[in-house]
This record gives C-alpha cells, sequence and structure tokens, in this order.
C-alpha cells in the first residue's frame, strides 16, 4: 500500500495553516491504510521551523524541493516537479486544498498522469475490503452528495475545501523524516513567465482568515445599505462576506463571496445579516463556531443553523448594534486613560 500524500502550500516565504488542515484528514486515512503519511512542499528559502511544523501536525515524511525556479507558482514547473516525485515514491493517495494554487495545480497534474481527480470534496474516507478513497462532494447545486472513487488508476487525487475542517494540533515530541530532492534545470522549463503579484486590497481581513465575519445577503436591499456591514465588521475587526446574490448584483466583488461557489470559512463569529440560508451559502459557512442571523423572515432557514436569531430588519437592528458597541468602546477606552 503507498503512503498518503498532502500538498503542504508555501507562498511568499510562509506556510499556509491549510496544510495542517490536510494533514488532519490525511491522518484518517493512512491509519485506515495502516501506511505513512507525508506531506510534499515545494517553494524557495523554505524554513526548517516549517517543516519541523509539519512533522509535528501528523507528517511521518516531509519531501521538500527548495529551488530558486519555485520561488513564484508557474503551474508547469510545480506540475514538473510533483510528476518526478509521483513517479518515483508512488503513494496511493494524493490531497490538496481547494486554493487556488490547488485547483489550478491539481488537474494539471491529474491530466498528466492520467488518473481521477474529485475537486471541492467534503468528505474523505477509505472503502473497506478494496482500500478505495471515497471522495464526497456536493453536486447538483448543493442538493445531494456524491461520493466518487477511482479504483482502476494511482494516485487517487482530491481536492478538499478549506477551513472544512480544524487543523491538526501540534505534537513537538514526534519525530519524522525528511527527504530533500534536487531537480536539473531542464525540469523547471515553463512556455510561462512570471510578472508579478497583484494583492487584493479590497480588504484588510480575507474572509478566509477572519475571526469574525459580517455577511450581508440580498435582504440588505441595496448596494448602499452595504455600508452599515462594512462599519459593522471595521467596528469588531472582521472581514465582510456576502451570498452569491450580491456578488452577481454587483454590490460586492467575488472574495467576499461565501458559498459553495465561493469562500469556506470557519470564524469564530458569523454575523448573517439579510441571508436567507439557501443550501449553498450554508455549505460554506457551517463550521463557524457561533452564527448570528438576522432577518426579517422568522422562517429562513438560517435560523435553523444559528446560535442565536434575530427576526427583525437589518436596516433597523445593525446601526443599534454599532451605536451600542461605540458606546462600549467609548468607555473602555476612557477607563484606561
Amino acid at each position: 500500500m503507498g503512503e498518503v500524500w498532502t500538498l503542504a502550500e508555501f507562498r511568499h516565504g510562509e506556510l499556509s495553516s491549510v496544510s495542517y488542515e490536510l494533514l488532519n484528514r490525511g491522518k484518517n486515512l493512512s491509519q485506515k491504510l495502516d501506511t505513512a503519511l507525508a506531506s510534499v512542499i515545494l517553494g524557495y528559502d523554505i524554513k526548517k521551523e516549517d517543516i519541523d511544523e509539519l512533522i509535528a501536525r501528523g507528517a511521518d515524511k516531509v519531501y521538500v524541493v527548495d529551488d530558486k525556479n519555485l520561488e513564484n507558482f508557474l503551474v508547469e514547473s510545480y506540475a514538473n516537479v510533483l510528476i518526478a516525485l509521483l513517479d518515483e515514491y508512488k503513494p496511493d493517495i494524493f490531497i490538496a486544498a481547494a486554493t487556488t494554487t490547488g485547483r489550478t495545480l491539481m488537474p494539471y497534474v491529474a491530466v498528466r498522469k492520467k488518473t481521477g481527480l474529485t475537486a471541492d470534496c467534503t468528505v474523505l474516507d477509505i472503502e473497506e475490503g478494496t482500500g478505495n478513497l471515497l471522495q464526497t462532494r456536493p453536486a447538483i447545486g448543493g442538493n445531494i452528495l456524491a461520493t466518487i472513487k477511482t479504483p482502476n488508476t494511482r494516485p487517487q487525487m482530491a481536492t478538499v475545501r478549506p477551513h472544512s475542517m480544524k487543523p491538526a494540533m501540534p505534537d513537538k515530541n514526534r519525530n519524522g523524516e525528511v527527504i530533500y530532492k534536487k531537480y536539473d534545470e531542464s525540469l523547471f522549463k515553463t512556455r510561462s513567465k512570471y510578472l508579478r503579484f497583484i494583492k487584493d486590497e479590497s480588504q484588510q481581513v480575507t474572509v478566509q482568515d477572519a475571526k469574525v465575519i459580517v455577511a450581508g445577503g440580498k435582504g440588505v436591499g441595496k448596494e448602499e445599505n452595504f455600508a452599515i456591514i462594512d462599519e459593522l465588521a471595521e467596528l469588531l475587526g472582521g472581514a465582510v462576506g456576502a451570498s452569491r446574490d450580491v456578488v452577481d448584483r454587483g454590490w460586492k466583488t467575488y472574495p467576499h463571496q461565501i458559498g459553495l461557489s465561493g469562500k469556506t470559512v470557519s470564524p469564530a463569529l458569523y454575523i448573517a445579516a439579510g441571508i436567507s440560508g439557501a443550501v449553498q451559502h450554508i455549505a460554506g459557512m457551517q463550521t463557524s463556531e457561533n452564527i448570528i442571523a438576522i432577518n426579517k423572515d422568522s422562517d429562513a432557514q438560517i435560523f435553523h443553523l444559528a446560535n442565536l436569531g434575530i427576526v427583525g430588519d437589518l436596516n433597523e437592528v445593525l446601526p443599534l448594534l454599532i451605536e451600542r458597541i461605540k458606546e462600549y468602546k467609548a468607555k473602555e477606552a476612557s477607563a484606561n486613560v
């Protein structure tokens, strides 16, 4: 039985926390198959602390390719390296996050390896008797769950939604094997050229990294009314989220979209204002620790998920909430003088 591999994402000199989420998923798979769990990390100037952290979070092995040619993400060079590793070590399962990197790289690798790939999985498991990877994902607009397997080709490949599982907790007493690989310069030749990286400046905190999210839906009424959503998010030090309806109307841009066709989030606090609770939206935020829903419709689906529900007009409720928060902050500031 081959190993279970996860793709650790190393971009702009930092290891993404999604790498630890993948290890948590991979641990369950490797234990059921009684095989090793490994992480693959590609990049330039990779820190020893990052490698050690992957081992502490559950990796039995870490395959490291540290090369100047991998400083910036180019799908061809990254794929060439991954395919060389896959051909040499022949893992049974290879999973990555459904991030921009994972959604670009994994299909490219799967096509060249002539194997199957299931995207945006929410559940991964092992089939008894065969050892096949069971890859479950939402289908038909999120109305059903489809379980897919790849019985005839290897590796079995899947991407999973970020923030759909908690990161593995570190154990600094764990030991693991580190395998450094070097490749010939010819492997890094590509038909594309890296020009520059343009950072999204539309929000100070991205929805996937935020501890607090204030999300608005169609019930906000119009684009101008999003000013109170923006103000509340800023007061709470959080990010602004949006439903697909809002993005389709052009009230907010795609990086704010939460749901099956947007981002998956898991903040400490999620405030859903004017969001009815369509299955597609709930799939992207249901792992939030605390959910507050504000909606005029007392029968809105979002109330079934919420820890606290307020039946009312968000354009009346939110200004009151903002006023109270400002009063509290003012008192706190004067007390500290």
